[in-house]
């Protein structure tokens, strides 16, 4: 068994066994503050999904069947 599993089921043992609220919410925020950093998206980020949704709502965008053809007429011509 790697360290990796070992550590995992070690910890789930421990929190299965634990009856300390206080720890086992001090746990649940960790898991929620990792969990976040994964999400944290940059500002360049965000300004360029509010583009796109701006785009969306301005009806600046094509089809998956429109892209298709497109592709179809561009590959037959190379």
């Amino acid at each position: 068994m790697d360290s990796t599993s070992y550590l995992k089921k070690n910890l789930i043992s421990r929190i299965k066994s634990s009856n300390n609220e206080t720890f086992l919410k001090a746990l649940q925020t960790i898991f929620d503050s990792s969990e976040q950093e994964l999400y944290e998206l940059s500002k360049a980020q965000k300004q360029a999904i509010e583009a796109g949704r701006k785009d969306i709502e301005n009806g600046n965008y094509k089809s998956h069947e429109q892209v298709m053809e497109e592709m179809t007429v561009w590959l037959k011509e190379q």
